[in-house]
C-alpha cells in the first residue's frame, strides 16, 4: 500500500503563516494532497537548507509514496555563505533518495525576487541547479521563478501568504498532470475582506521594516 503524498523542505512547505481573504494558511503540499485525495506526510522543517533536508528529512522517508514534493533552496540562496557546489551535491542526494520512493516527484524552483534585502542573483543560479538536477533525476518542475507580489508573498518576500500557498499548489497540480478530486480554495475578494487584509499586511510590513532595521544595526 502506498502512503500518499510526502513533502520535504523548509518553512514554506511546513506551512505556518497568515490567513488571508478567508483562506486559512496551510502548506501548499497539503492543499495538493487534498486536491488529489491522498494521505499527507509533511517532513518539512522551518529554516532548513538542502543539507538539512538530506540529513534530517530523507532518513524519515517511509515509502513507497504516490507523490513526493520537494521545495528547498530558499534558505540556501539567502545565506551569505551560499555555496553552489554544496547545494548541487545536497539536492542531487535528496533526489536520489526521493525519486525511487515515489511514483512522481515534483521539485519547486526558487522565486527570483527573493528576500528583503534581495538575495539576487543567487536564486537564478539556484534555479539552474534545480532544473538540471530534476531533469537528471526524472522529476517534474514546479516553476516559481516569477512568484512574487503582495497577493502571494508576505512583506519579507520569502514566505507565502495563504493565497500564495494555494497558488503554489495550483502550479504543482498542473505540473503533476494528475486529476484533481477536490477544488482548491478561492479567496474572498469582497471589499470588506480586502480592507481587512490590507490593514493586516500593513502591520506585517511595519514588523518587517523593524526587522531590517535591527539587522542593519547589528552589522
Amino acid at each position: 500500500m502506498k502512503r500518499g503524498l510526502v513533502a520535504l523542505g523548509d518553512s514554506i512547505t511546513h506551512g505556518d503563516g497568515e490567513p488571508m481573504l478567508d483562506v486559512h494558511c496551510q502548506s501548499w503540499a497539503q492543499w495538493l494532497a487534498e486536491a488529489l485525495a491522498l494521505p499527507f506526510t509533511n517532513l518539512a522543517v522551518d529554516g532548513g537548507q538542502a543539507g538539512d533536508v538530506l540529513r534530517e528529512q530523507v532518513p524519515r522517508l517511509a515509502g513507497p509514496y504516490d507523490v513526493g514534493c520537494l521545495y528547498t533552496g530558499v534558505n540556501d540562496a539567502r545565506d551569505p555563505a551560499w555555496d553552489a557546489a554544496a547545494y548541487t551535491r545536497d539536492l542531487e542526494a535528496v533526489l536520489a533518495a526521493l525519486v525511487p520512493a515515489c511514483d512522481l516527484v515534483l521539485v519547486c524552483t526558487v522565486p527570483e525576487d527573493l528576500g528583503r534585502p534581495t538575495a539576487a542573483p543567487k536564486p537564478v543560479a539556484a534555479n539552474a541547479i534545480v532544473r538540471a538536477a530534476a531533469q537528471r533525476a526524472g522529476a517534474r518542475i514546479v516553476a516559481l521563478d516569477d512568484f512574487a507580489g503582495a497577493a502571494w508573498t508576505l512583506p519579507d518576500a520569502v514566505h507565502a501568504t495563504a493565497a500564495g500557498q494555494v497558488e503554489i499548489a495550483r502550479r504543482a497540480l498542473a505540473a503533476s498532470g494528475l486529476e484533481s478530486h477536490a477544488p482548491l480554495p478561492q479567496a474572498d475578494r469582497s471589499p470588506g475582506a480586502l480592507r481587512r487584509w490590507r490593514r493586516r499586511r500593513a502591520r506585517l510590513g511595519l514588523q518587517d521594516r523593524r526587522r531590517l532595521a535591527v539587522e542593519r544595526w547589528r552589522r
